[in-house]
This record gives structure tokens, C-alpha cells and sequence, in this order.
């Protein structure tokens, strides 16, 4: 079966190990040819999932957080759709973070983010995420200056120490979330550059997919070197027991979406997530009613 290819291939990111986003490899796909079976699981995934979401939505006990990080044009968007597409839209929601607001950047780099979290018996999907700290801003650390940080005021030195302090902070928030019942399952889709330009062309070719380019995506290019180290250490430092990185092949979309609804799916089963359980008296009311109704 295709789906232990998960298993036989290291898409998670060891805690306690140094990681560099080279070591995976971006085009992997298990067995050559396997594209129609994968496409097939995916659909009964989709199927799956949408039967563990009702229990855990039923049983109101644990949420579920998915984080999505990737370089531009990674598939973030299309896997969410695919992926989630049989979700009951009332036990899930999405949100997307962009540069932070002028009311979010007057609170800490964890708030803007934190007050989305999904409440128990839902899925919350973000976007990218609170790791965009240790991301972007780590790329292009000007943007420190608009968060007024203590100890950075009048161009202050920008050392290891910060990202080192963020890396702890949001370890910390997560086993705090994990602890309290929040299913924490974070994706790094990982594209290469080459797969990367062949997107971004057909973007710009294609009349209706010119509207998914910017110029900004560009420049953002120009750093990918800088954005690899990035996002190195991110897996090196907050892939946790608890809240593991999985690094997921990105060049080919269809594998792609079939890995990351697989794990999703393992990871709820092991919620072992069951329909509540009525206590006798509200079964004897059930009973109740049920004889009035056939009377009628």
C-alpha cells in the first residue's frame, strides 16, 4: 500500500536533530508510477476525514491546529482545498496572516495569531502562521523595528539570542496547547527552486492565474539561500515530540496532498474520537419522545 511510504520515507523532522531543508529531498514521490493510486487515496482520505471530523466535533473534547509554512507557490492554497474539501465548513476555519497590522504590532508576535486558535471540537487551519517570526522576519529583520522590541530601540544589534528566545517562546505555547487538548500538526511544504520558477511562469503565461503573482514573490526569491537557512533552523529547533515539523515533497502536488491528508487522518485516529455516550436517563428520554412521534 502507498500509504506506507509515510513510514518508510523521513518526512519527519527528529527533535533534537540538526536539520537542513536540503537533506529531504522536494521531488520525492515513493514508487515511480503510483500518481492514479495516490489520487485514489486521497479521494477516500477526503472521505475519512470528513467522518473523524464529525466525532470530534460531537465529542467537543480536542482541537486541531494545522500550520502550513512554505515558500511561495508551494501549494499551501491548493492543499488546504484539496485536502479539506469534505469538511463541514462548521468545524473549520482558515486564516491567512499577511504583514501584521498596526493594532497587531501593538501586542506581542504571538497575539495576532493566538486569538484564532480553534476552540475544542473544531479544525483551525493557518496559512502561515507565528513561525513568519522566525521566517521573514528573520530574512529581512528591519521589520523588528515596527515591533518596538525592548533592548532594539536606536538601531539595536540583532544577535542569535532573539531567534533563540522565539524558538523557546513558541515551544513553550505549543506544549501549553498540546497540553490542554490541542492537536498541534505543522507542514513544511517543501518546493524547489527550480519546481518554484516553472510556477511563477505559468502564473504570469496563464490569464487566469495572473492574479496569484506579485512582484513581491520576486524578490522574496532573490533571498532563497537566506529563506533555506531560515527555515533549517526552524525545523532544527521547534520540531518537538509533541509538535513535530513534517517536511512534506512539494514538486509534485498530487503526492503531496495525498501525504499531508494521510497524516492528518493517523493523527485523529490516535484521538481514538467516539460519539458521545447519552447517560441512561436521556436515553429513556430519547424513548420517550420516539413514542410520542410514532403516535402521532
Amino acid at each position: 500500500m502507498i500509504k506506507n511510504l509515510l513510514k518508510d520515507y523521513g518526512i519527519v523532522a527528529h527533535p533534537g536533530k540538526k536539520h537542513l531543508v536540503s537533506d529531504f529531498d522536494p521531488g520525492y514521490t515513493g514508487v515511480v508510477g503510483k500518481k492514479l493510486i495516490a489520487e485514489k487515496e486521497l479521494l477516500d482520505n477526503i472521505s475519512e476525514l470528513s467522518s473523524l471530523q464529525d466525532k470530534l466535533y460531537a465529542s467537543d473534547r480536542y482541537s486541531v491546529l494545522l500550520i502550513f509554512q512554505a515558500m511561495d507557490a508551494a501549494g499551501k492554497d491548493g492543499t488546504i482545498k484539496h485536502v479539506m474539501s469534505g469538511i463541514n465548513p462548521q468545524g473549520c476555519q482558515v486564516y491567512s496572516f499577511k504583514a501584521p497590522s498596526a493594532i497587531e504590532l501593538d501586542h506581542d508576535y504571538l497575539w495576532r495569531t493566538y486569538r484564532f486558535l480553534p476552540e475544542r471540537g473544531r479544525i483551525g487551519i493557518f496559512n502561515r502562521s507565528y513561525y513568519e517570526e522566525v521566517l521573514v522576519v528573520r530574512v529581512h529583520p528591519e521589520f523588528l523595528n515596527a515591533q518596538r522590541i525592548p533592548g532594539l530601540e536606536a538601531g539595536g544589534k540583532v544577535n542569535g539570542k532573539l531567534w533563540k528566545n522565539r524558538f523557546d517562546q513558541i515551544n513553550n505555547m505549543e506544549k501549553h496547547l498540546v497540553d490542554n487538548g490541542t492537536v498541534v500538526l505543522k507542514f513544511f511544504l517543501n518546493v524547489s527552486k527550480k519546481e518554484q520558477k516553472k510556477r511563477f511562469l505559468e502564473r504570469i503565461e496563464d490569464p487566469a492565474r495572473n492574479w496569484k503573482f506579485s512582484s513581491a514573490d520576486i524578490r522574496e526569491r532573490q533571498h532563497w539561500d537566506e529563506y533555506m537557512h531560515a527555515y533549517s533552523e526552524m525545523l532544527t529547533h521547534t520540531s518537538t515530540n509533541y509538535a513535530p515539523w513534517y517536511v512534506i515533497p512539494a514538486d509534485h502536488k498530487w503526492y503531496m496532498r495525498y501525504a499531508v491528508s494521510n497524516i492528518i487522518i493517523n493523527q485523529l485516529k490516535l484521538l481514538k474520537l467516539n460519539y458521545p455516550v447519552l447517560p441512561d436517563t436521556e436515553m429513556q428520554k430519547l424513548q420517550e419522545a420516539r413514542k410520542l412521534l410514532l403516535k402521532e
